[in-house]
């Protein structure tokens, strides 16, 4: 019985060979070609029976690394360094502002979220939030821009932001890019 096995497997050996006899190998490329690369979703079933609230959803443990005093900025991912290059030199002009300095946490999440709101119905493209440097609060830091960044990179309509130019609010505000609407 072994014997016939060994030959059965002799001859699918023989017969891949012969078909194989005017195969070439492909050259071989340095270049990756990406056909589609985008991901397709997977619903999910709802955990929750109740509607979240926009404000809700947004989460304050999302860390986004933020030092006082740094120049900080963040482009969704895939999207090009010349977008944020452009938003940081002032290449969409600014369409509307929402100043948001000594407001407490939960309040200028509410606040960002209604604004986010408005700004994509009005399509909007480029926007200024004022977070303020965090002078007057405890331990001179600035808790709100810490936390609106977190807060923009969970918003899908948020494409990219940067600091503000210096005659634009500099390091107490924030510049948004969104997605434009179709």
């Amino acid at each position: 019985m072994a014997n016939d096995d060994s030959n059965k497997d002799e001859d699918e050996m023989a017969l891949f060979q012969a078909a194989m006899r005017d195969v070439a190998p492909l050259p071989v490329v340095d270049k990756v070609i990406h056909r589609d690369s985008q991901v397709t979703s997977v619903p999910q079933k709802k955990i929750h029976s109740e509607p979240i609230s926009a404000e809700d959803s947004l989460s304050d443990h999302i860390a986004l690394e933020i030092e006082a005093g740094d120049e900080w900025s963040y482009a969704r991912p895939g999207l090009s360094h010349q977008t944020l290059r452009r938003l940081r030199r002032g290449y969409w002009g600014i369409q509307d502002n929402l100043d948001l300095h000594g407001y407490t946490s939960d309040k200028a999440r509410q606040e960002l979220v209604a604004f986010l709101d408005a700004c994509t119905r009005n399509k909007y493209r480029c926007v200024r939030v004022i977070h303020g440097k965090g002078l007057s609060s405890k331990n001179r830091e600035p808790v709100l821009k810490i936390r609106i960044g977190n807060w923009l990179m969970q918003r899908s309509e948020v494409l990219a932001f940067c600091q503000a130019k210096p005659e634009d609010g500099g390091g107490g505000a924030i510049l948004i890019l969104l997605k434009a609407s179709t």
